[in-house]
């Protein structure tokens, strides 16, 4: 048998690839796995969402059919999806020309990139940035233009994001709630955004998967619900977070109909269609009752404040949670410098694992006293995982 050539491994990837690795979710999940580790990095519930939710998905899987459907998704759940942003954001949106059901949000994000942006196209990308972005624009070969959120309160510095429009700016990604940051866009800040999208011909990429998870009376506020942005918004969203059922991948993008029309384009040569019975599922769920919604943000809210509490008692400074399921905590109190390192050390250690927040700065030129926490995690998770930093902490 021939041995494999020199760097087979590197050069099997596309050059595009080769600067982004393993994400550090997959990293940071599998030194848990290994340490025995309370998992409090990866943004996933350690526990199932709705049991009356997995129970259609159960029936519809058992009556079928299980063939393929329409790749833009089921009418049924595109009409739910068009039903709650009437609900919860008062906006008329048509199921049949302006909702394509995706494979979660990071597929409907690919299919958005591929669809929308050309090779020297340049794509507006907010610090700290999500890490699945710069693949996706390296992928199709456009040019990302980075504009650092500032201060504390992650402020949008219009300055300098209105320095980053020119003629050759296609688009602009917006994560509100924001991950890791946690930080929620108000209209005034997407107002000003819009502004410039109209006056540069840009559009905006909305990732909205955090939509539900907004804290201490903010209201989320969707790209589409923005004048300026109506015809030009892409929003992205997904159920996953809503019903605590990531493994389902169910998402969708919600868009005017000839961004829609792009975005199906591509998506029918990535993933084609998604599964009729976890859609018909839901399309059951969207149509859940207020007080499902009004459970879920306080839960979550309780949650956020046990972890952010626990950490402050400990040592950490940290900063608060406006939106999302994630706490961020600065850990130079504690004596340390380095992020990565510290979230490498942390699961060996004290047998809990966080995300180090410099992977979502370029170069990792921020952000290197900030750690990510989630506590979309079951109370005893929680109460073990502090547990085990404050007997950690004692020891050291």
């Amino acid at each position: 048998m021939q041995e494999p050539p020199e760097n087979a491994d590197r050069n099997a990837v596309v050059h595009a690839l080769r600067p982004f690795g393993t994400t550090i979710f997959s990293e940071m999940t599998a030194l848990a796995d290994r340490c025995g580790a309370v998992n409090l990095s990866q943004g996933f519930p350690d526990f199932d969402g709705p049991e009356t939710i997995r129970a259609r998905a159960a029936e519809a899987l058992l009556e079928g059919p299980n063939q393929y459907i329409a790749s833009a998704g089921l009418p049924s759940f595109r009409q739910a999806v068009a039903r709650k942003m009437k609900r919860f954001y008062d906006l008329e949106v048509d199921p049949e020309g302006e909702v394509t059901v995706t494979s979660g949000a990071t597929e409907g994000l690919c299919a958005a990139f591929l669809a929308l942006l050309e090779a020297g196209d340049e794509v507006v990308l907010l610090e700290p940035t999500y890490d699945a972005y710069p693949p996706l624009a390296a992928l199709v070969r456009a040019r990302v233009r980075r504009v650092p959120l500032r201060g504390a309160g992650f402020d949008l510095p219009v300055d300098e994001l209105t320095q980053a429009f020119g003629s050759a700016t296609r688009a602009i990604v917006i994560n509100s709630p924001m991950n890791p940051c946690c930080k929620v866009f108000t209209r005034e800040e997407l107002e000003i955004i819009g502004a410039l999208c109209a006056e540069h011909d840009v559009i905006a990429i909305g990732d909205e998967v955090y939509e539900h998870l907004v804290y201490d009376g903010r209201r989320h506020v969707s790209l589409l619900g923005i004048p300026a942005l109506r015809d030009r918004a892409l929003v992205i969203s997904s159920t996953a977070k809503t019903f605590s059922l990531t493994g389902w991948k169910v998402g969708y993008a919600v868009a005017p109909p000839h961004l829609t029309k792009a975005v199906r384009m591509s998506h029918q040569f990535i993933t084609f269609c998604g599964q009729r019975f976890l859609q018909e599922a839901m399309t059951y769920a969207m149509d859940l009752p207020d007080s499902y919604y009004r459970d879920l943000l306080d839960g979550y809210e309780r949650k956020r404040d046990f972890l952010s509490g626990s950490l402050r008692d400990l040592g950490f400074d940290v900063y608060p949670t406006q939106g999302t399921y994630y706490v961020l905590a600065d850990i130079s109190p504690l004596g340390f410098e380095d992020d990565l390192e510290f979230c490498r050390m942390l699961p060996v250690q004290a047998g809990v694992a966080a995300i180090p927040c410099s992977m979502f700065w370029e170069g990792r030129r921020s952000g290197r006293s900030l750690v990510r926490f989630c506590f979309c995690k079951r109370d005893d998770t929680l109460e073990e995982a502090v547990a085990r930093l404050k007997t950690w902490i004692r020891s050291r």
